[in-house]
């Protein structure tokens, strides 16, 4: 028997940071010699059709008596009764990178449904692992206790040094998948206002999550004639994003929320220079001394950083250079997984 089974929404080497979080805590543990069984689930999430819901119990069920199971919350969150089925005889941690609730763009009656349904299914778990201090506290809205709560923030792997590509032209890049909440629209839109200025953009992430949305983004790109000068590349082979900051200047993050971040730990992991928002966990998640934090949301705010940071040589070293104190004190994912194995221990 496996030291606990984890079970995900679709595929599991999907390159979103929730699932590069699991991936690498499983990869982590197995090394110091855990045995963990990785199940991902067919239909859709997180609002489940009948495929999905299937899929859950069918997991659920295979397990025997006593064992442990970590559901990720995005697969959970909509189906409170399965877990609720098999929260009796198993010993269920819920892994939440944030509140389906928080999602962007959701209308009043989704956030209210996915906030039952969400409060419902973390009723029923033994314990809750969250990827940040601020999902902890946001838990005690889904009237989850704190002592329920371990928080195990992202590990990262130190990269080589950011020093851009040497064309004299400073490359932006934001890795972030193509959705309302991760905010490319706004990024766009303060670009299309800096056009004086020397700068190229890449935008790398998955284009088919909310399809609709991405062509909002290639459509505002042709509008403001910035084809030769932000490029949406899709998804990158995690094996190629390391040169991809290495060869940057600038990460800039616009999201309107994010239950961690970790995109801009691992720009920090290069000692890259981030410009990002305020939004959920990031005030947090980035050093006021590695980069420039903004409302989210606010395109003026996120457009004036952005200039600050292409305009003003000697505000753009010091923040380099605070990216690059702030790579030394970064943990690993082995850090990450030790606390993760210790809190699954804990569990019945």
């Amino acid at each position: 028997m496996s030291d606990f089974t984890l079970i995900v929404a679709g595929d599991p080497g999907q390159l979103t940071g929730g699932y590069i979080y699991d991936a690498r805590i499983v990869e982590a543990l197995r090394e110091a010699g855990w045995t963990i069984d990785v199940v991902g689930l067919e239909g859709r999430f997180p609002e489940p059709d009948a495929v999905a819901s299937h899929a859950l119990d069918t997991a659920l069920t295979a397990l025997a008596d006593g064992s442990r199971a970590v559901i990720d919350g995005l697969a959970m969150g909509g189906l409170p009764a399965i877990v609720e089925r098999h929260a009796t005889r198993l010993a269920i941690t819920a892994l939440v990178h944030h509140p389906l609730a928080d999602e962007t763009g959701l209308g009043v009656p989704e956030q209210q449904r996915f906030r039952i349904s969400e409060t419902r299914a973390l009723a029923a778990v033994e314990q809750v692992i969250v990827t940040s201090l601020y999902t902890a506290r946001r838990l005690a809205d889904f009237a989850v206790p704190a002592d329920r709560i371990s928080v195990i923030e992202p590990g990262v792997q130190i990269g080589p040094l950011a020093e851009g590509d040497g064309s004299g032209i400073p490359r932006l890049l934001c890795i972030a998948t193509l959705a309302p909440r991760k905010g490319q629209d706004l990024l766009v839109q303060a670009l299309s206002e800096l056009t004086e200025l020397p700068w190229q953009c890449d935008l790398i992430g998955a284009l088919d999550r909310a399809p609709d949305y991405a062509d909002e983004v290639r459509e505002a790109i042709e509008r403001h004639r910035l084809g030769e000068r932000i490029r949406l590349l899709g998804p990158q082979p995690n094996h190629s994003l390391s040169e991809r900051y290495r060869r940057a200047d600038l990460f800039v993050l616009p999201s309107h929320y994010e239950g961690y971040g970790m995109v801009i730990t691992e720009a920090l992991a290069h000692g890259l220079p981030v410009v990002t928002t305020t939004g959920g966990a990031l005030a947090h998640t980035l050093p006021d001394t590695a980069g420039i934090k903004v409302p989210p949301g606010n395109v003026p705010a996120l457009r004036d950083a952005l200039k600050r940071m292409l305009t003003e040589p000697e505000r753009y070293a010091s923040y380099r250079d605070g990216a690059r104190a702030a790579r030394g004190a970064l943990n690993d994912w082995t850090a990450a997984a030790e606390a993760f194995g210790k809190a699954m221990l804990e569990t019945t």
